[in-house]
């Protein structure tokens, strides 16, 4: 089987694999990449972009169910969960379309088919029934992840959902059982309850968000309880029974949760089997692929990126990746990247967002600093907007004033984390926030007012 050549290699096509093309692309590279499904990473249109839609669905659904308290008539209207998943479906379309036209006036080569390596610097392209060998000089794998499932869960889809499942159903769930209290099972928790669906949700820990500031996780529990969601507190489940119409969650404490469907969020696993990553010699970890500060894997013209890679499983992190691995694949400058820097969202309402070091994790590692917190309640539009749950905290250096991070905890907080982000990466002062006039009234302001 005759090969053919390429210079850049790049197996699946999410945001590391797209960004690391296209860059390439535009440095003169000739690229190939080949991909299963769909073009644009299906970590991010089966994940990231269909669960953030129906929060803006369900974030507006909830302002209309509070109008009344605006000094609105209240209608709180219903959801339309078929319209709903049109909405989706055309939004991941154009965005699989956008890529695909994108790339190809690029002039990458895209292979519709499965990928996996034969040798260090040879791969086949399997489509269909046809096998296409290429050799190439440098190769990324950026294959993403899919939803994990336990053993003990019965998934079909219909009652026992993963999170994949949830955006197509045909009716609004009456009782959702949410099974992960992490960044995934708080954000369907407010998607579900502010649909219309009774919530339960199994939290394995002491507190939701286990990993988070106790601070955090207290205001957003308070929402839930507010809303009547159910908090199943230190419950560990670990039986799913399926009886007509309801399931059962067994928890390992004896508690018994039921609703008509449950639903994992119980973390991903990456999707790395079958790509011969062996007959490459490139060393993987539980299914994870190590990589050193430039993404190089064991093998250094093999690069990774994304969900692959096991750190920040971000898509902004996996563009990141994209960009400075094209860059180090063709050698030009590039600085690795500052993981510690990563600004970070969790999209519930309110939403909670961070970057840099915040108190928490300074004091887990002994180190001073200085953290001033404001309420929204305390912000004049938050109060406006009815939106005053939550706060603003900013850590900064006792003996400069570096801004060092920060965290927010409210109404567009994923915007708002922007402006510390920015203090952040510049190295600026918070006497450089307190002086920057803000538009009044504005949320922007509690930053210049924790700052102070």
């Amino acid at each position: 089987m005759s090969a053919d050549q390429t210079h850049l290699l790049i197996i699946g096509s999410g945001p590391a694999g797209t960004q690391a093309a296209t860059t390439a692309a535009m440095k003169g590279a000739r690229v190939t990449m080949i991909e299963k499904d769909i073009v644009g990473g299906a970590a991010h249109l089966w994940d990231c972009i269909p669960s953030k839609t129906m929060a803006a669905s369900a974030l507006r659904h909830t302002s209309v169910r509070n109008a009344a308290k605006l000094g609105l008539i209240n209608d709180p209207g219903k959801v339309d969960p078929v319209g709903l998943s049109k909405r989706i479906e055309e939004i991941t379309s154009d965005i699989h379309d956008n890529w695909v036209d994108l790339l190809g006036s690029q002039k990458v080569e895209m292979i519709q088919g499965i990928g996996r390596f034969v040798g260090p610097n040879q791969a086949v392209a399997q489509t269909g029934d046809d096998e296409r060998l290429i050799s190439f000089d440098k190769a990324i794998i950026s294959t993403g992840s899919a939803p994990r499932v336990p053993d003990w869960a019965p998934v079909d889809c219909k009652r026992v959902l993963t999170t994949r499942d949830c955006y197509d159903l045909a009716a609004v769930p009456r009782h959702v059982v949410v099974i992960g209290s992490g960044v995934t099972g708080v954000e369907f928790t407010h998607i579900f309850e502010s649909m219309g669906s009774q919530v339960s949700l199994v939290v394995s820990r002491q507190q939701i968000l286990p990993h988070r500031d106790p601070e955090v996780a207290a205001v957003l529990e308070e929402d839930f309880i507010e809303r009547g969601v159910r908090l199943v507190i230190g419950a560990r489940a670990e039986a799913i029974e399926l009886d007509g119409d309801e399931v059962s969650v067994v928890c390992d404490d004896g508690r018994v949760v039921k609703g008509s469907h449950a639903l994992l969020a119980v973390g991903s696993v990456p999707l790395t089997e079958g790509l011969g990553l062996e007959a490459a010699g490139v060393e993987t970890d539980n299914g994870y692929v190590p990589v050193d500060d430039y993404l190089r894997t064991s093998v250094d013209h093999i690069y990774a990126g994304g969900d692959v890679t096991g750190r920040l499983p971000l898509s902004s992190v996996a563009s990141m990746q994209g960009r400075k691995i094209a860059r180090h694949a063709l050698a030009l400058p590039v600085q690795p990247l500052d993981y510690s820097k990563v600004a970070e969202a969790i999209f519930t309402e309110p939403e909670i967002a961070s970057v840099g070091l915040v108190d928490v994790a300074a004091a887990a590692v002994g180190r001073k600093v200085r953290t001033t917190k404001v309420p929204f309640a305390a912000n004049a539009r938050s109060v406006l907007q009815h939106f005053t749950r939550g706060f603003v905290k900013v850590t900064s250096d006792p003996a400069t004033g570096v801004v060092l991070g920060g965290t927010i905890v409210g109404h567009r907080a994923s915007e708002l984390i922007g402006v510390i982000a920015l203090a952040v990466q510049a190295g600026v002062t918070d006497k450089t926030l307190v002086e920057t006039l803000m538009v009044h009234p504005s949320m922007t302001e509690a930053i210049s007012d924790a700052a102070e």
